[in-house]
């Protein structure tokens, strides 16, 4: 029922927001289709298989040991939830930064890349369920409940693929990633555009603004996130730059869409002033911590270059887990605090506003508690599961369950509707 009703909104909507025709269980037929831009990676230009690096030597993550536990998350199981300890441990050879070669993949997101550059994910970027989840919590200290949401809304939005429980961190890698690519289609990664990734990104170009490259560093989005924040990434100039970065959008991209998922373009701003700062400076967010984590450098000319994302020296992460309770709840703080409407430039060169769940008249309600937004993640996460699915095989039980058996536990006490399988 949920899945029928979702398919029913987004075909109602497909030719108001011309990348909605692509999506899985949509019956394309029914629309103008020639008149529809697509909204996924085509089979060539950035992010596409074409263009994604291949690193013929896989190595997993470098594994946790009894001499380096950090959060002892291994296997993607829960670990201590203790943090307040140097990444990486002095002496963990294993976990030093490495750049990534030329046929190693990164993507949209500086934390990830970050991790892999360091180890802790693999450093081809190509990365399992488990390695996502251990990462998460060795590294940032998050929650283990939230690691198992942001992995699993990786997976689930069509980024990978839920059998082999592998994901590209970046480009296309279906010939790596699917358990079969015949049935599948097309598993793009974290470049999939409106999925994990999406317009307004803090340091990333919009996709289609960009001729499809929406995963490379921009200094000069960095260089304006350093002045809205002078120097100090705090919730309050994160907010204000957000609304920037939207309002650019809105005025440059005619295919701009702000859907439920950009909620987590929120959630992804409070990491910078909630995982990345170090204990060695006060757990301040400044310039120098976060520039060392987007891998931006200054130049002489005062433009800002790349030089890989690094975990900066003696860098000691949060002493608390970060939980889906707090990422919910800086996602409300950040969004009432420069509000912004859901929805998107239509092709007859308008904004047409969206209804999802607690998203009404393009609004997210200012009464809404963090519990409503958790549950608002969640029923993004598991929704697309029988419909994604659906549309290539007959899904076998554990497939369906994944979602259930990874994300559910940690929800079922917030009340959450559970989906039907």
């Amino acid at each position: 029922m949920k899945t029928a009703a979702i398919t029913s909104l987004l075909v109602s909507g497909a030719c108001a927001f011309p990348w909605v025709v692509d999506t899985a269980g949509v019956d394309s037929s029914l629309l103008n289709a020639r008149r529809l831009r697509s909204r996924q990676q085509a089979g060539t230009g950035p992010g596409s298989a074409a263009e994604c690096p291949f690193n013929a030597n896989h190595v997993p993550a470098a594994p946790v040991t009894a001499q380096y536990p950090y959060n002892n998350a291994k296997n993607g199981v829960k670990g201590n939830g203790k943090g307040g300890y140097q990444v990486p441990a002095p002496g963990d050879t294993a976990h030093q930064f490495q750049a990534p070669g030329p046929n190693d993949i990164r993507g949209p997101c500086p934390g990830l890349n970050a991790a892999a550059n360091h180890g802790f994910l693999a450093r081809d970027g190509i990365v399992t369920y488990a390695e996502l989840v251990d990462a998460q919590q060795n590294v940032y200290n998050v929650d283990y409940d939230l690691a198992n949401l942001l992995a699993a809304l990786g997976l689930t939005l069509t980024d990978g693929d839920i059998v082999t429980e592998k994901l590209s961190i970046g480009c296309d890698a279906t010939t790596r990633t699917s358990f079969n690519p015949t049935l599948t289609g097309s598993e793009p990664g974290l470049d999939g555009h409106n999925k994990f990734e999406a317009d307004t990104s803090l340091t990333r170009n919009d996709f289609f603004t960009s001729g499809g490259d929406n995963f490379n560093f921009n200094g000069t989005l960095f260089g304006m996130m350093n002045d809205a924040c002078d120097g100090d990434f705090n919730l309050q100039n994160l907010a204000k730059y957000r609304k920037q970065r939207y309002e650019q959008s809105v005025a440059e991209n005619p295919n701009f869409y702000f859907g439920p998922l950009s909620l987590l373009l929120f959630g992804a701003a409070s990491f910078l002033y909630e995982l990345m700062p170090s204990g060695t400076r006060g757990y301040a967010p400044d310039l120098e911590t976060i520039s060392s984590f987007f891998g931006a450098e200054k130049q002489a000319d005062g433009t800002w270059g790349f030089v890989y994302e690094k975990i900066p020296d003696n860098w000691t992460n949060r002493v608390d887990t970060y939980s889906n309770n707090d990422v919910t709840q800086q996602i409300l703080e950040m969004y009432l605090l420069d509000p912004v409407l859901f929805g998107g430039n239509t092709a007859s060169g308008t904004f047409d506003v969206i209804n999802f769940g607690s998203i009404q008249n393009g609004e997210l309600s200012a009464d809404l508690s963090a519990t409503d937004t958790s549950c608002l993640l969640y029923q993004l996460a598991t929704g697309s599961v029988p419909s994604s699915l659906n549309g290539v095989i007959t899904p076998s039980v554990d497939a369906l369950a994944f979602i259930l058996s990874k994300v559910s536990p940690g929800f079922a006490n917030l009340g959450c509707p559970q989906p039907l399988t």
